[in-house]
């Protein structure tokens, strides 16, 4: 469903990514994890054609996204939950994303419903939100097209508990219908507690991939995670 193969990205003289790939299957979340600037978000913005690799590919359903047809329909993005126009409310922006996509005005309720705003916050403005609620907005947007694939970068920035615990059983839920899911996050815990599958980067590098059982080696996950970007750092150093 969403493939990186061999992915590498320059910026000047600093090697953002190095050589990338994994996959990401259908009916499955893939937890994309990493400290900050270990290349998370170049490669979700690379997949969401928003910028070019150096050399290599990565595709949704097999196509890079540029070349697919009506994009809003197969593949929802969540890069920047601030990336909203501030003056405009919650609402108006669904309905804009809906218009774009030829969808009803009766998709702009059941999105909000779907991600628990309200009617009376979805008539504020969006720069009056919290991050919580602009996340949840950013979430919304990406689900307005029934997306057979989803990147979020971070979702869970700024979501307090029963805001991540719903964020866990929506994409629960989407993934038992099919959906594709890649979530990037710095957040180990929060990754480890929705992810079929974990993809660790560090330095522009995959460092490994597995499953939460497979990654942990039998001295927990966050240990494994310290001591391969502690070996990136080293082999870099």
């Amino acid at each position: 469903m969403i493939e990186f193969h061999r992915v590498s990205k320059t910026y000047q003289e600093v090697r953002a990514l190095d050589d990338v790939s994994f996959s990401v299957q259908p009916g499955t979340v893939t937890g994309f994890l990493g400290p900050n600037g270990a290349g998370k978000s170049t490669a979700l913005r690379i997949l969401a054609g928003l910028a070019r690799p150096t050399s290599g590919s990565a595709t949704v359903l097999g196509l890079p996204y540029a070349e697919l047809g009506h994009p809003g329909y197969h593949v929802g993005t969540l890069l920047d939950a601030s990336a909203h126009h501030p003056g405009r409310t919650g609402r108006e922006v669904l309905t804009l994303g809906a218009m774009l996509l030829g969808l009803p005005r009766s998709r702009v309720a059941e999105v909000l419903e779907l991600v628990g705003l309200t009617v009376k916050e979805s008539r504020r403005a969006v720069g009056g939100y919290s991050l919580g609620m602009r996340q949840r907005l950013g979430i919304g947007h990406a689900l307005l097209g029934r997306p057979r694939a989803l990147i979020l970068d971070e979702p869970a920035n700024g979501l307090d508990p029963q805001g991540i615990q719903w964020m866990r059983g929506l994409l629960r839920d989407l993934t038992e219908a099919g959906c594709a899911v890649l979530l990037s996050s710095h957040l180990l815990y929060e990754v480890e507690q929705i992810a079929d599958h974990i993809v660790m980067i560090g330095r522009g590098r995959v460092l490994a991939e597995g499953t939460v059982a497979e990654l942990s080696r039998g001295r927990g996950l966050e240990q494994t995670f310290l001591d391969l970007t502690a070996d990136a750092d080293r082999s870099l150093a």
